[in-house]
């Protein structure tokens, strides 16, 4: 390759050195049909400004949230970020900065990943925070890999109302390593609490619990704790309490020190972060201080230096984290840093009451909106259960035709999702919508609207009588 500085001396005393006569010999054991076999067929040279036509004329073809008027969540959200966020997070010392390996040449990258664990456990009312997860999903498995090492028991037990995805990363992340994976079945939207009680017994090294749920909905962490307490009377240990939050709900709901969680878990996009075609994320993980050492990925600690100056050290990390794969609470070796950095000063920026009137606008929203669809024909809420900025919608025409037809006038009207049903053998298809501070009251009468529209064209209805006809064909 070109842009390599070796030489074909130099690549030969390489070869000599490791015993090796050609290059080949090293991809000996690459199978001969995934080879190469002639140069790159590539497009011929272009001038800049040539390139820079061609990438405006490919991001052209995107569906920009500045132009679609979105409604799309399922863990990832569009809520407003201020403009001094990518003006701080750009500034080279942070931009081309990287996971501070050298802590003690690493001082303002420390420190701000020091003022970032402080506001997850503000946030959280929990007493210690690492710093970072690469998105909700793992730091939700990594935290049920976190109680196993702390109660050495060997049963997780993680509600169906939760994301299906971290469901599927869980159970990726615990495959192989003896944790048995059970699902609480859910009972009209939330966590059934009998089943909870059913499951649970003394290798249950903990409960995993999303709230708001993937449907929206407020779970009841109050009681869920009381009946984790109760099953755990006449057993050795209690199960540890896992929860999932938006950090953003957090600004007006209790925090999860007040349910007696132990462990906390999130997706933090939502905190500065755009929604970026679905990534990158970063998960916040916070817990008690009891569970520090079992914590995974790196945690700043303030310290001062031998001058008597505040300083700052990765801290509670033993050497084998880095080098013993089998002895590290954690193979994590870098984090989100810089989607943490704008997490950071977003909540800077916006301080509690900013926050506080993003969650109280936001749930404003969605209930008005729930109400207004709710007054179409045809559709009704799933689940009549108190809900944040989400909600589940039963929809007169499939969801899939709701979402194409709409996609044509520059809606995203939300995502559809599968739930089983109790009296059938089916699963219902449910359109799953979502709302920000960012909808004004124009935005969500216009999705109104066109929730009409397409309701009432003969292009829906015709898509629904020729899927009709078709599954009759089958049958037939």
């Amino acid at each position: 390759m070109s842009y390599i500085a070796n030489t074909d001396k130099d690549r030969q005393e390489m070869l000599d050195i490791i015993g090796v006569k050609h290059f080949n010999d090293l991809i000996a054991n690459i199978p001969e049909k995934l080879l190469l076999k002639d140069f790159l067929k590539l497009d011929k040279p272009l001038s800049e400004i040539e390139i820079k036509k061609r990438v405006f004329s490919l991001l052209s073809k995107n569906k920009c949230l500045n132009k679609q008027n979105s409604f799309l969540g399922g863990g990832v959200y569009d809520h407003f970020v201020p403009v001094a966020v990518d003006h701080i997070v750009n500034r080279p010392e942070f931009v081309t900065a990287y996971t501070p390996y050298q802590a003690e040449v690493s001082q303002g990258t420390l420190q701000w990943i020091y003022e970032y664990q402080s506001l997850i456990c503000e946030l959280t009312g929990m007493e210690i925070s690492n710093a970072g997860m690469y998105d909700g999903a793992s730091a939700a498995a990594e935290a049920i890999l976190m109680a196993s090492r702390k109660n050495r028991l060997t049963k997780a037990l993680v509600s169906e109302t939760l994301n299906p995805v971290y469901i599927e990363v869980i159970k990726a992340y615990t495959e192989g390593v003896g944790i048995e994976i059970l699902t609480i079945p859910m009972k009209a939207g939330v966590t059934d609490l009998e089943k909870l009680r059913d499951l649970s017994d003394d290798k249950t090294s903990c409960v995993v619990i999303q709230t708001p749920n993937f449907y929206g909905i407020i779970e009841d962490c109050f009681q869920i704790d009381e009946c984790i307490t109760n099953i755990s009377e006449n057993k050795k240990q209690k199960p540890l309490f896992i929860t999932i939050n938006d950090p953003i709900s957090l600004a007006i709901l209790n925090a999860p020190n007040e349910y007696n969680a132990d462990i906390v878990v999130g997706e933090g996009q939502a905190l500065g972060n755009r929604p970026y075609y679905g990534g990158p994320l970063f998960g916040f993980m916070a817990s008690k201080m009891d569970l520090s050492r079992n914590m995974p990925g790196r945690i700043v600690g303030a310290t001062t230096d031998i001058e008597g100056n505040r300083a700052y050290s990765l801290t509670l990390q033993a050497r084998e984290q880095h080098i013993r794969r089998d002895k590290a609470t954690s193979n994590i070796c870098s984090n989100q840093a810089l989607c943490n950095l704008a997490a950071t000063v977003y909540m800077c920026l916006m301080g509690k009451n900013g926050l506080r009137e993003v969650a109280e606008l936001s749930t404003k929203n969605a209930h008005y909106l729930a109400k207004e669809i709710t007054n179409i024909k045809g559709f009704t809420l799933a689940f009549e259960k108190p809900f944040f900025k989400e909600f589940a919608i039963k929809t007169p025409t499939e969801p899939k035709i709701i979402i194409e037809e709409l996609h044509k006038k520059e809606f995203c009207a939300g995502i559809e999702i599968s739930v089983k049903s109790n009296d059938k053998a089916e699963s219902d298809k449910l359109l799953l919508i979502a709302v920000t501070e960012k909808k004004t009251k124009a935005d969500m009468d216009n999705f109104v609207n066109a929730l009409k529209n397409v309701i009432t064209t003969p292009n829906s209805q015709n898509k629904d009588s020729k899927e009709t006809l078709n599954v009759k064909k089958e049958i037939n």
